[in-house]
């Protein structure tokens, strides 16, 4: 495993991280016991990951408690960040009450006297643009020694630019991957003032695995695609594998974010051990100056103007 360091935190940050929306996600995958999420973590450490993303809501609350039996005692070691917006319940609660609220939970269930970072979930734009105060709550429970870091989790260039105008955040989760690359004009800026970055959705919800094509089905969160969406999808992900030369898609998208210096560190979802050795095993992917041209230009000159949605 190699790492990269940021100047706002102590820890070592593995360059492959541990997405756990899936872990102990039974409704959408059956055999997610609590018992396999455990031993996934534990391999995933023996591995080399130390970093760790989640969320009250992630498995209906379990992904926080999978998490904080397996760390229990790693805290010197591993980096969790964890967010606040989003109940277990599947409910929205912004307001600065449920915020500290939980925080103390998510310390509860993690097992954690102290958390490594705290980022607001997904929040409406008033809240990015600094108008209702949450980014001074946080700093305050940051000061009383609640979390080390705190920040956002976003998805497009606009809002990362509302955040760098009006925040001075620790934290930012950012979804940026080959379908979606217009947020990368803002690395620079990022990399300057030492926020960790963090990458999530870096397959395109599976997509950029290779394993989708135009007749694939859909059932869960992934039901949202229409079926033009996923044709064109299809026929961009046949063009990136013309670019690369090859069907599986895992490394060249991992390697493809982890070329841009700014990235602390990619988020892929981990359901299972062969999607954990098959994260790790991009890290060996050589992605060649050309390779990485032709796939910025694919994006310049025609998915651009597509707009995909996520």
């Amino acid at each position: 495993m190699e790492y990269r360091n940021t100047k706002r935190f102590d820890k070592r940050i593995s360059k492959i991280g541990f997405g756990a929306w899936q872990l102990g996600n039974r409704k959408e995958y059956e055999s997610m016991s609590e018992e396999i999420g455990i031993q996934l973590v534990h391999k995933a450490v023996q591995q080399g990951i130390t970093f760790f993303d989640t969320a009250p809501n992630y498995g209906e609350g379990n992904s926080e408690k999978i998490l904080g039996l397996a760390l229990e005692g790693t805290e010197d070691e591993i980096f969790i960040n964890t967010k606040v917006g989003h109940t277990h319940e599947g409910k929205s609660d912004f307001s600065l009450d449920g915020i500290t609220e939980s925080i103390h939970k998510s310390m509860d269930n993690l097992k954690r006297s102290k958390l490594d970072s705290v980022i607001l979930h997904n929040p409406g734009r008033d809240i990015l643009e600094g108008k209702e105060g949450h980014y001074e709550h946080l700093k305050t429970l940051k000061n009383e020694g609640l979390m080390d870091g705190y920040g956002v989790s976003i998805d497009t260039s606009d809002e990362l630019k509302t955040v760098l105008d009006h925040s001075d955040v620790d934290v930012i989760e950012l979804m940026f991957n080959l379908i979606h690359q217009s947020p990368k004009v803002w690395f620079d800026e990022i990399e300057k003032r030492g926020i960790l970055l963090i990458i999530k959705v870096p397959l395109d919800s599976g997509w950029l695995t290779g394993k989708f094509n135009s007749e694939s089905t859909f059932t869960g969160i992934r039901s949202r695609w229409s079926v033009q969406e996923i044709q064109q999808r299809a026929e961009l992900v046949q063009e990136i594998k013309d670019i690369v030369e090859q069907d599986n898609l895992v490394p060249v998208a991992l390697s493809f974010i982890l070329s841009f210096e700014a990235v602390n560190t990619v988020i892929p979802g981990i359901r299972n051990e062969d999607q954990l050795h098959s994260n790790i095993d991009s890290m060996n992917f050589e992605l060649t100056n050309d390779m990485k041209e032709k796939l910025e230009n694919l994006y310049e000159s025609k998915i651009l103007s597509l707009n995909i949605p996520w």
